[in-house]
């Protein structure tokens, strides 16, 4: 599950009656739920397609702290007499973010030096390329979208799969009815709570819910499992030790 960065905003549904729905519809998922406690997921605030999907090319196969300092090292380097004075994984108040041309145009030994990978130095200059061409959409053109039509546009970006683009939906455009079944989280969070898992357990694949099952049993989630989902990545915070739960 990414990480929360920056400014946050409500969820355009009502967690409340999320929650509520979920509960109803599934008694064991309830039990759950009443032990994590309300819906707390906000989104992030203020973000274009762009910056979002930025964000999250940079996050890929990386922990959370390390990509966070990537990704405020790279944008302060757009940014004069910045870089020097980044403090790890925080990005300055007054920042703002390049436009797609601005990474078009920022030489190749710029964008590496804030530690990006070649392919993803690649993958961002085909996100921007892609974003002025129209292949990512506005902000407000993705808004008017359905759930399909953006994961269809935004997939053809180098670097962007389904479930960089699941994370999207569910995080920053708020999207309430999105089950991103590749993803290990949510696998293990419902190996755990229905599965009978043990958080014990060391972890194989074949102890891990296939599509099929997760898609079956998910269907009286709708029109809310993207709350499930959330409530299968707490699933897996309440098996680890209380030292190591991280912070919400």
């Amino acid at each position: 599950m990414p990480r929360r960065t920056g400014p946050t905003r409500k969820l355009p549904y009502d967690p409340e009656a999320a929650v509520a729905h979920l509960s109803a519809a599934d008694p064991k998922l309830a039990k759950l739920i009443a032990r994590v406690g309300p819906l707390t997921m906000r989104l992030a605030a203020g973000q274009s397609p762009f910056e979002a999907l930025t964000e999250s090319i940079i996050y890929q196969q990386l922990n959370g702290k390390a990509a966070a300092t990537i990704h405020a090292r790279l944008i302060a380097s757009f940014q004069p007499n910045a870089f020097p004075n980044v403090i790890a994984g925080h990005l300055a108040a007054n920042s703002v973010h390049p436009s797609p041309q601005d990474f078009l145009d920022a030489p190749t030994p710029q964008l590496r030096a804030a530690g990006l990978s070649a392919n993803k130095t690649l993958a961002l200059r085909d996100l921007a390329a892609k974003t002025l061409d129209g292949t990512v959409p506005s902000l407000a053109a993705i808004r008017r979208m359905s759930d399909h039509a953006i994961i269809d546009h935004l997939t053809q970006v180098r670097g962007i799969g389904k479930w960089t683009v699941e994370m999207l939906l569910i995080f920053r455009l708020g999207r309430p009815d999105i089950f991103p079944t590749s993803d290990y989280g949510v696998r293990k969070g419902f190996a755990l709570t229905f599965q009978n898992l043990k958080p014990t357990t060391k972890v194989t694949p074949a102890l891990l819910p296939t599509p099929a099952q997760l898609e079956r049993r998910a269907k009286k989630w709708q029109p809310y499992r993207s709350v499930a989902s959330w409530y299968m990545w707490r699933a897996c915070d309440l098996s680890k030790p209380a030292a190591q739960l991280p912070e919400d």
